[in-house]
């Protein structure tokens, strides 16, 4: 259940990441609330699953599924670059969350 926690709190970062965007420097008040209680949320999860994981691996795999999910986001939605160089650095993030969990107790 333990990395079930750092998984939702993952998902939780990505909301909050492109909340930021979407509350145009805290001035879009729904996206501001939306990004505010996500953030919340997001780090009591965080704090759930560093009860059970070390701390260095929760963290890392936690700000490595957000910073993928966030930047796959941006491809998607926001037109950002789909560069080759771009999605092989994506790609490693990926291998690293992957490595970390795997070779956790």
């Amino acid at each position: 259940m333990a990395w079930g926690y750092i998984l939702i709190a993952a998902v939780f970062e990505i909301c909050w990441a492109v909340g930021l965007k979407y509350s145009e420097g805290f001035t879009n008040l729904r996206a501001s609330i939306f990004t505010v209680i996500t953030m919340i949320l997001s780090y009591v999860f965080l704090a759930f699953g560093v009860k059970y994981i070390p701390v260095g691996t929760a963290y890392a795999v936690w700000t490595g599924i957000g910073a993928v999910g966030v930047a796959i986001y941006g491809i998607i939605f926001f037109n950002e670059s789909k560069e080759i160089l771009r999605i092989l650095f994506i790609l490693l993030i990926i291998t690293g969350v992957i490595g970390l969990r795997l070779t956790s107790r």
